[in-house]
C-alpha cells in the first residue's frame, strides 16, 4: 500500500465515516457464477475471532496494513473472483476501492473467541443479514460448530438457521461451514473424520426454511468422494493454515476440485501468508489448480 493510500485510509476512518457507506453504494457488482464455474475467494474474517496465528507464528496477521497489502494483491490477480471477511476489513477494502467487480461474502457469527471458555458460542456479532443486504454484498457466511457435549451449540444452530431464512429472503448465498466438534484437555477440536464431516454437513444443510441459496464450505478430509456425496449443494473447500506443506495441501485441493459438486475454493492464511511470503506465487497456484479441472 502506498503511503498516501494509507493516511488517506486513516483520515477516512476518523473524519469521514460517511464514505464507507459512498464506497458501498458505488462498488461494481458482478454476477456469482464466473466463465470458469468455479470460484476463488480469499478469506480474511480470522482476526475477528483473534485467530492471529499462521504456520506456528501466533501474531502473524497483527498488523492491519500488512493484511490489507496481501489482500490487495491476491484479489488483484486475475481470476480471483472474491472475498469473506467481517465488516472492518470489507470496509479498508471499500475505501481502498479494491473490491469493484468482486464478490463480497459478509462473515456473520465471530463471538465464539479463539481459546475462550465460551468458544462454542458461535452467536452472530458481525454482519447480519439486512446489513449485509443494505450494503449490497452478494452473501453471509456463518461457522456452525456442533459439539454435542456443549449446550452452546442450541443457540448456535438457531442462531445460523435463522441467518440462512433471512438471507435466502433478501436473495443472497448463505454459505454454511459445519464441523463436528469438541473439547480435548480444554481445546476446541474438529474432527476431521469423514463419518463427522458426513454428520456436521446432513445437519449443517437442514438448517433454515429453504435450503435454495445454501452453499456448504468444508475442509479437505480423507475419503472426499464419500464426503461430497453426502449432499447435493453447491461446496466449496475450506483452505486453512497450510502449516508449512503448502504443496501437500494444494495436491489435495487439486483432487477434490474434481468432485461432482465442488463448486470452488475459499482459502485465507494459505495463500495470504505461505511458505516464503509470495502471495502472488500461491494465489496464481490455487488459480492453476482451478483452471485444471
Amino acid at each position: 500500500m502506498l503511503e498516501q493510500d494509507h493516511r488517506r485510509l486513516l483520515d477516512d476512518r476518523a473524519w469521514r465515516p460517511e464514505r464507507v457507506a459512498e464506497a458501498a453504494a458505488a462498488r461494481r457488482r458482478r454476477p456469482l457464477r464466473n466463465g470458469r464455474g468455479q470460484l476463488l475467494i480469499i478469506a480474511a474474517d480470522h482476526p475477528a475471532r483473534g485467530s492471529l496465528g499462521v504456520a506456528g507464528r501466533p501474531l502473524a496477521m497483527r498488523s492491519r496494513i500488512d493484511l490489507l497489502d496481501r489482500l490487495m494483491t491476491a484479489l488483484a490477480r486475475p481470476g480471483v473472483d472474491g472475498l469473506l471477511a467481517t465488516a472492518d476489513v470489507v470496509e479498508d477494502l471499500l475505501l481502498l476501492g479494491a473490491l469493484h467487480d468482486k464478490i463480497v461474502i459478509g462473515s456473520m457469527n465471530r463471538g465464539g473467541v479463539h481459546g475462550s471458555v465460551f468458544e462454542f458460542d458461535d452467536r452472530f456479532t458481525a454482519y447480519d443479514a439486512d446489513s449485509i443486504a443494505a450494503m449490497g454484498l452478494d452473501g453471509g457466511k456463518m461457522l456452525c460448530r456442533i459439539a454435542l457435549d456443549d449446550a452452546a451449540t442450541a443457540a448456535t444452530l438457531a442462531g445460523c438457521g435463522h441467518a440462512v431464512t433471512r438471507l435466502a429472503g433478501h436473495g443472497l448465498m448463505a454459505m454454511i461451514e459445519p464441523f463436528w466438534s469438541g473439547r480435548l484437555e480444554g481445546v476446541v477440536r474438529h474432527d476431521l473424520s469423514p463419518e463427522a464431516m458426513i454428520h456436521a454437513i446432513s445437519v449443517g444443510q437442514g438448517l433454515g426454511a429453504t435450503s435454495a441459496r445454501t452453499w456448504l464450505k468444508i475442509p479437505v478430509v480423507p475419503d472426499m468422494e464419500r464426503v461430497v456425496e453426502s449432499t447435493t449443494l453447491p461446496v466449496v473447500l475450506l483452505g486453512g493454515d497450510t502449516g508449512g506443506a503448502s504443496g501437500e495441501v494444494f495436491d489435495a485441493w487439486s483432487k477434490a476440485l474434481r468432485l461432482p459438486g465442488v463448486r470452488g475454493l475459499v482459502a485465507g492464511r494459505a495463500l495470504l501468508y505461505p511458505p516464503g511470503g509470495d502471495v502472488t506465487a500461491a494465489v496464481d497456484t490455487a488459480l492453476s489448480l482451478l483452471e485444471a479441472t
